[in-house]
């Protein structure tokens, strides 16, 4: 059915879409997004924050030719201790053509699914060739989306987790029982092929002299003003790419260095669209140090939504309502 046909809006729940999301297919969603981003097929403003109790809400808008979305999302920390997820999401889901919301769906592991595609865009562009190993700084939500994408990308031999929680390891390690997952040290976690720092850390926990050449850092913690995962010295060291380079200054690994004066935007790389589409050169050499500072951008919510909104239709899935008056 053509979009211009539908009547009805259909809400889709978190089951809904937890259902109907596949890691593999969320990859190759947002790798193609990045390239019509590339080719300048997106309209995109950066993410716009407002600030709530303990945390914060963003809205995050995106428009293609043939999809357009806009994601209201939180991040509140404290939410552990009140038995509520620190990061939630809804989106909705519009044609752009004519402006009538075809879905309003829960975006929580929309985001999930997301951040962990982009990281193995990235680390496909960017690491080097037949990485064995995956280091992983934090092992919330977010790093089981990591390991799943970064297992769709590449043959792991050894996933090397970190966490200040102790139990939040063991559990890690408990859900993937057919993966070779090790507890580590901070120190032997970093010393992986790829590594993803996925931590809300307001200053560096990443030494400099712990990472080796060749290395690429997915650097995905780092999503707000203030926040930062890294030593500044790595960025000086290393090959940077960002996702979008007004975001990244603002909140994204790189802003502290930036605003301190201890790194320069001048000194950025490229975003992932010019890697993806070509215009830049993603690794340059085998002994490089490469890092993509992921600050999640609206694009990725909008590609995965359309993926959703699409099998939703095929499968039949979710709740059809007349949510707006059409007279």
């Amino acid at each position: 059915m053509a979009a211009d046909d539908v009547r009805s809006t259909l809400i889709l729940s978190a089951s809904d879409v937890k259902q109907l999301l596949c890691m593999g297919e969320v990859i190759k969603a947002v790798e193609g997004a990045f390239r019509a981003c590339g080719e300048g097929m997106v309209e995109m403003t950066p993410k716009s924050y407002v600030k709530a109790g303990d945390g914060d809400f963003r809205a995050m808008p995106a428009c293609m030719a043939d999809a357009a979305s806009v994601k209201w999302v939180n991040s509140h920390p404290m939410n552990r201790t009140r038995g509520l997820p620190t990061v939630m999401a809804v989106l909705i889901y519009s044609d752009p053509r004519t402006g009538f919301p075809l879905a309003v769906m829960d975006a929580t592991e929309i985001t999930a699914f997301r951040t962990g595609a982009t990281a193995a865009v990235a680390s496909k562009y960017l690491a080097r060739k037949g990485c064995r190993t995956l280091g992983l700084v934090g092992a919330g939500k977010q790093a089981h989306s990591q390991l799943l994408a970064h297992t769709e990308v590449f043959d792991l031999e050894l996933v090397r987790v970190y966490d200040v929680r102790a139990e939040a390891v063991q559990r890690f390690a408990a859900s993937f029982p057919h993966a070779n997952v090790q507890g580590c040290s901070l120190e032997d976690t970093v010393s992986s092929d790829i590594v993803c720092t996925l931590t809300p850390a307001r200053e560096p926990i990443v030494r400099r002299e712990w990472v080796f050449s060749g290395t690429h850092i997915n650097a995905v913690g780092a999503d707000a003003k203030g926040k930062q995962e890294l030593d500044p010295a790595i960025l000086n060291d290393a090959i940077v790419v960002v996702d979008d380079l007004h975001q990244a200054a603002g909140g994204g690994e790189i802003n502290v260095a930036v605003a301190k004066g201890l790194f320069t935007l001048e000194q950025v790389h490229g975003t992932l669209a010019q890697i993806v589409t070509g215009q830049k050169e993603g690794r340059v050499a085998e002994d490089a140090i490469t890092v993509f500072d992921s600050t999640g951008i609206a694009l990725e919510d909008l590609a995965t939504a359309k993926l959703v909104y699409e099998k939703a239709c095929q499968a039949g899935r979710g709740l059809a309502v007349e949510l707006v008056s059409l007279s």
